[in-house]
């Protein structure tokens, strides 16, 4: 798989109309949104042979959906060691969720 050359914009209408329909039928434990700060995508992005970044979901403990980012090389794969416990890699989450901490209204969100 190659990652795709397209722009990934989309009108801001057509993002109101996918937002609002997720919140219609939003499980209770997935969030309305999360914020992640600059540095994780700069930090991720400023690794050697970095051109994308992949957002998985994953699971906690408590049941709710979190996302988390890694970077991806040139070659489609994750920017990981392969090791578990290892802390050098670079892969972010504990992202503001919303709910709890929501953000000011916006034709996304209300």
């Amino acid at each position: 798989m190659s990652i795709s050359p397209t722009s990934h914009r989309i009108l801001v209408d057509e993002a109101v109309v996918m937002t609002t329909a997720y919140r219609t039928v939003r499980p209770e434990n997935y969030p309305v949104c999360e914020t992640f700060g600059r540095h994780a995508f700069d930090a991720l992005l400023n690794q050697p042979d970095c051109v994308a970044i992949r957002i998985y979901y994953g699971l906690k403990e408590d049941k709710t959906v979190h996302a988390i980012l890694v970077g991806v090389n040139s070659k489609d794969e994750d920017i990981v060691t392969g090791g578990v416990g290892g802390d050098g890699d670079l892969v972010f989450e504990d992202a503001t969720r919303c709910p709890d901490t929501c953000p000011p209204a916006s034709p996304l969100n209300s």
